[in-house]
């Protein structure tokens, strides 16, 4: 905001716009009160204070309308700017973190992004996932294990992750082969796995749409750092989605859509040359939560 519109003002308006807001929430209870309801009058109550407070122009009220008419028009069946919108936000890991809370010593859940696919054929322990060889060869070992430390033998592992150059299979079919860094594996009777893949690399999310500009705008950025993606489901327990971070990627600090949590950080750790080629490990632990009454297996947006 600017000029004499600058920060919060003491008169009338604000009194006036309360009123309003109140004359909606009467109107609304007069109906009769309904979980959709009291959203609206939640929703309704914010933005009213909000404006009060900011005092926003005509023209950048107008602004304000025409951002989200774009948004609008960069949502289609291939890509989904509001669902960025609601990313950048913290707004999705924010209800992932509501929805799907998880008890201590259990590994958090987050977002499972656009990129999952449930068609993946499942893959033998040991097996390259790495399907066109390209990168830095990672050994990936884990572990399943219940809130006891049991491990969880028989429980499905999907993965999926971007290659070396931050791009996902589904995102250029053209250039890389099905299926490629993607895998459905099985664990042993211990809850062990273990699989061979490549480092992925962070990536930034789309730049050229109105969320994009936005976030230039206020100086924020849209990296993600380096991840690869787990989900995990057995009998009797909550299905996790969750990501595992690269500690030592620049942008861990500055997720642009909040996932990084201090459980989901690992190191990627460095390997005696082998050959004269560079090589990485990562071990890990899976921590999975038992089953709670009304809740269903799966979890984390798709």
């Amino acid at each position: 905001m600017h000029g004499q519109h600058d920060g919060p003002h003491e008169d009338d308006s604000a009194d006036e716009v309360s009123a309003q807001a109140k004359e909606f929430s009467r109107r609304l209870t007069a109906i009769g009160q309904s979980r959709l309801a009291a959203a609206a009058q939640a929703t309704v109550g914010g933005l009213h204070a909000l404006i009060a407070e900011l005092r926003p122009s005509g023209d950048e009220f107008r602004l304000a309308i025409d951002f989200l008419t774009e948004v609008g028009h960069y949502a289609d069946a291939r890509r989904q700017e509001w669902v960025l919108f609601a990313d950048v936000l913290g707004v999705s890991s924010l209800i992932e973190d509501q929805n799907n809370p998880r008890p201590a010593g259990a590994t958090p859940n987050t977002v499972a992004g656009p990129f999952y696919r449930s068609d993946v054929p499942e893959t033998a322990l040991g097996a390259n996932i790495s399907r066109d060889g390209k990168g830095e060869p990672l050994d990936v070992a884990g572990k399943v294990l219940d809130l006891d430390g049991n491990g969880l033998g028989g429980a499905t592992v999907e993965v999926w992750q971007a290659n070396s150059e931050g791009r996902y299979e589904n995102q250029e079919p053209d250039r890389q082969p099905e299926f490629n860094l993607r895998g459905r594996f099985r664990t042993d009777a211990q809850g062990r796995f273990h699989f061979r893949t490549v480092k992925p690399k962070g990536y930034t999310l789309p730049a050229d749409g109105p969320v994009g500009q936005l976030m230039s705008a206020l100086g924020l950025g849209l990296e993600r750092p380096a991840h690869i993606h787990f989900r995990v489901s057995a009998d009797g327990f909550e299905t996790l989605t969750t990501h595992i971070f690269d500690q030592s990627d620049p942008a861990i600090g500055r997720d642009a859509i909040f996932g990084v949590k201090p459980e989901l950080m690992a190191e990627f750790r460095a390997l005696p040359p082998a050959g004269g080629k560079r090589k990485c490990a990562l071990d890990l632990n899976l921590v999975l939560c038992p089953q709670r009454q009304g809740k269903t297996g799966t979890s984390g947006r798709r």
